[in-house]
């Protein structure tokens, strides 16, 4: 028994059916009232951006100054604070020299004392207190940074010693300090009494 082949036909489209199809697949056609509100909306973003940018623009511009401001007021604060640290140092440093300057002349008396001690050993005991106090006071001093100036046998100099008069001296070379009449003394690197020498000639 023979089988037939059954042929496949495709249905036949009409002229009316295809034109709708070909309408459809073409793209549409923008009509001017929609391409003007595009490019309206177009204009109005851009615009936006600007805006936005510029508004940014002097935001940063803004917190550059005000960034600059504050640490010019950091840096202005920082050296007001270690002027006034330097000004409370020099005035704390004159204070303690003017009162160390007032234990001064007691020092001086003391040491007078002893330079004229008696040779008397009912003495003896006087001698050895007085002694002591001196020792003492000489610590002290020594301990707050007192140091003493340095001047018979040396060359005058004016930023250390005050000559209190001019002699001609065989032993003694021109502007030489010949005696030292009061003990001048520094604290640290400044002079709170300066020497009172004798200068030859």
């Amino acid at each position: 028994m023979s089988k037939r082949k059954k042929e496949k036909t495709q249905p036949e489209v009409t002229a009316e059916e295809q034109a709708p199809a070909e309408e459809a697949a073409r793209e549409p056609e923008t009509s001017p009232e929609v391409q003007s509100e595009a490019e309206a909306a177009s204009e109005e973003a851009t615009a936006s951006v600007e805006e936005l940018t510029r508004k940014l623009e002097e935001a940063e511009a803004k917190a550059a100054e005000y960034l600059d401001g504050w640490q010019r007021a950091q840096a202005e604060f920082i050296n007001f604070r270690k002027r006034m640290e330097r000004e409370n140092d020099k005035l704390y440093q004159a204070m303690r020299g003017d009162i160390i300057t007032r234990f001064l002349p007691i020092l001086d008396d003391l040491e007078r004392a002893l330079q004229n001690r008696p040779a008397d050993e009912n003495v003896k005991d006087w001698v050895e207190g007085i002694e002591l106090v001196y020792r003492k006071l000489q610590s002290i001093l020594t301990a707050e940074g007192v140091t003493r100036i340095e001047a018979e046998g040396k060359m005058f100099d004016p930023n250390f010693h005050e000559a209190i008069s001019h002699e001609p001296s065989e032993e003694h070379e021109s502007g030489q300090v010949i005696e030292v009449v009061q003990q001048g003394y520094m604290l640290g690197d400044r002079v709170i009494r300066p020497a009172l020498v004798r200068v030859a000639q």
